[in-house]
């Protein structure tokens, strides 16, 4: 059996427009730069308060995937129980796999429709994880995942008793189209990510799920104004390397295309 590829970003044919824009060059006869989207960002400040910004940048997958991993309503687990995503803010503590809680420092959110229209520049798939789909309260309840979602899972006909590595896989690889399903918004629906000071897997609905991070290397490729967007969205990181290491080997996300 083929060992996966652990990489952030998976080519496809569609990735040119991606590319062209992150790159901040047009090729003669392509379309017009691509749509943007309005996404909001809960920092944690010096102070110990919190700031709340709009920010207007591309939606690129590099992007929308630090904002679209939990739909409104995921139950994330902390010291005090567990706590609706919406409700969450910077400065809270979150349960992580190795059992030392994190402290939050980001939420970010966005909301995507069926669609185009006001609310966003097109849809957004969303996998379904039915309540004991992995297992006993694995999920605990229905799970609605974005596809900047990655949950924590051993390569697929790997032997568990082998030691094979754990691997942050996007549910949307999951579908099986009984316990995992592939689900289209039938209105506006907001959906979250969290960013710790580094990478860990915290824990959602009963399942174990990343924190956000960009990726190694997400800044190869770049145009040094799309990277100074993108880190501005972030108090916390002022360069590429303040995210730190990834902590589990990851399968690379696939965003849909919001043309």
């Amino acid at each position: 059996m083929e060992r996966p590829t652990f990489n952030d970003i998976r080519p496809a044919a569609d990735d040119a427009r991606t590319r062209t824009a992150m790159s901040g060059h047009r090729s003669p006869g392509h379309a017009a730069p691509p749509a943007t989207r309005a996404y909001v960002v809960e920092s944690l400040m010096p102070d110990g308060g919190a700031r709340v910004q709009t920010f207007t940048a591309p939606a690129l997958m590099l992007f929308e995937s630090a904002f679209s991993a939990f739909a409104r309503g995921t139950l994330i687990e902390t010291p005090e129980g567990p706590v609706a995503v919406e409700d969450l803010h910077p400065g809270a503590l979150l349960n992580t796999r190795e059992g030392t809680p994190a402290k939050l420092l980001w939420v970010g959110s966005m909301t995507l429709a069926p669609s185009a229209s006001e609310h966003g520049p097109g849809p957004v798939g969303l996998t379904r994880v039915t309540a004991g789909a992995f297992g006993l309260a694995r999920p605990m309840c229905d799970l609605m995942a974005g596809p900047g979602a990655r949950i924590l899972r051993r390569p697929a006909g790997l032997n568990p008793r082998g030691g094979a590595e754990m691997v942050l896989t996007p549910p949307g690889d999951l579908v099986d189209g009984l316990n995992v399903v592939a689900v289209a918004p039938p209105g506006p629906l907001t959906l979250y990510h969290l960013c710790l000071r580094r990478h860990a897997v915290i824990h959602a609905a009963g399942l174990e799920v990343e924190s956000f991070h960009p990726g190694r290397g997400f800044e190869n490729g770049m145009s040094p104004r799309l990277l100074s967007q993108f880190l501005s969205m972030f108090a916390h990181a002022e360069q590429p390397a303040d995210f730190g290491p990834t902590a589990h080997p990851r399968l690379p996300l696939r965003m849909p295309d919001a043309a």
